[in-house]
């Protein structure tokens, strides 16, 4: 039986991780097909700006509480078992601030402050911390084992298992869902049998989507090299809702990100100096360990970022459709969440593909 032609439109954690789950199955021959590609950085692509970790917000009997959880194990496998896939363990604490009740970090936050959020028997080591260790202003917090990603590490290794399964990856662009399903975009020369939509926030733009749902959520960080000795982040910040307070450290000597900010909208690609200084203010003072006890002057800079984090209201987006009598995929609008819902969601698109591809077949 022939190969089965597919096209996976985007480069970033839900193209990659979808086409790796795809290209398992030798009966589908594979082209990611995108505008951006590791080792790229620019603003309309989000992924290599990520901190990245495993810290979910999805709330409980939901699908994506279900996406986040069927991460969890691939995550821990990579850090287990393969290093070079730039993948660590490390220690998350979560801290609460009552202050901070009904501001929307927190409300964004829920599931992930909640003493019995419904991942504590997902990930390893989930426990209380005592109030007798907690710093002042911190009403209560949690702790457990998560994950932190070096993007610049994963995403090559992401491409280099999808090489290694004969997916084929090309530059290109498209102005309608439509043109990546005609003759010429595979490598066969012929039309694909079924397109996978993961262009994140580009779905707002992408001719035959244009999903007005899907916003950015723009993310500064700093990127340090100093050390801190746990991941950790807070309910809130004392600096406005749409500022945040998170530190983690990359594997493989990837730096330790500082962050950050939670601007609906905003799509401005600049790192603005006034909010770096107040990230790395508030950085300093939830984890002392990053300076010795010691001032923001102490902090050696690596650089300044901004991601735009693909919102979508109503959460991502996984579903099928035909448009001008082509089977689509799609697999965007994760938000925060691209590298924690990562397998998870591209399994759900894996399940999707199959349906489509087996109605197909019976026509």
């Amino acid at each position: 039986m022939p190969q089965q032609n597919i096209v996976v439109i985007g480069a970033g954690v839900a193209g990659l991780t979808t086409a790796l789950l795809l290209s398992r199955n030798k009966a589908y021959s594979i082209v990611v097909a995108a505008k951006h590609m590791p080792g790229d950085y620019d603003i309309e692509y989000a992924s290599p700006w990520a901190g990245a970790n495993y810290m979910p917000v999805s709330i409980h009997d939901t699908e994506a509480a279900e996406w986040d959880k069927n991460t969890w194990a691939p995550l821990a496998d990579l850090a287990q078992n393969y290093p070079e896939a730039g993948v660590h363990f490390q220690e998350c604490q979560i801290y609460y601030r009552s202050k901070d009740l009904g501001s929307a970090t927190c409300n964004w936050f829920a599931e992930l402050l909640s003493p019995e959020p419904w991942f504590k028997d997902v990930v390893p080591n989930f426990r209380l911390l005592p109030k007798s260790t907690l710093g002042p202003g911190v009403d209560s917090a949690t702790a457990f084992t998560s994950v932190c990603i070096n993007t610049a590490i994963y995403l090559p290794w992401l491409v280099s298992q999808c090489l290694k399964n004969g997916v084929v990856f090309q530059r290109s662009i498209f102005k309608h869902i439509s043109e990546a399903s005609r003759p010429g975009v595979h490598p066969s020369g012929k039309a694909a049998d079924l397109v996978v939509n993961c262009t994140g926030l580009m779905a707002s733009k992408l001719g035959g989507v244009e999903d007005k749902t899907v916003v950015p959520a723009r993310g500064q960080i700093v990127v340090v090299r100093n050390v801190a000795d746990h991941m950790a982040d807070v309910s809130g910040t004392d600096d406005g809702e749409s500022e945040a307070c998170y530190v983690m450290t990359r594997a493989a000597g990837g730096g330790t990100i500082l962050g950050g900010s939670y601007q609906l909208g905003n799509w401005d690609s600049q790192p603005d100096p006034d909010l770096a200084v107040r990230i790395m203010t508030r950085a300093v003072k939830l984890c002392p360990s990053l300076t010795g006890g010691k001032g923001i002057e102490h902090l050696d800079i690596i650089r300044h970022g901004v991601g735009l984090r693909p919102v979508r209201q109503g959460g991502t987006r996984i579903e099928k459709e035909r448009i001008d009598s082509v089977w689509i995929v799609h697999n965007y609008g994760a938000g925060g969440a691209g590298y924690q819902s990562s397998y998870g969601c591209a399994q759900a698109a894996v399940d999707l593909v199959e349906k489509a591809l087996s109605s197909r077949a019976m026509l």
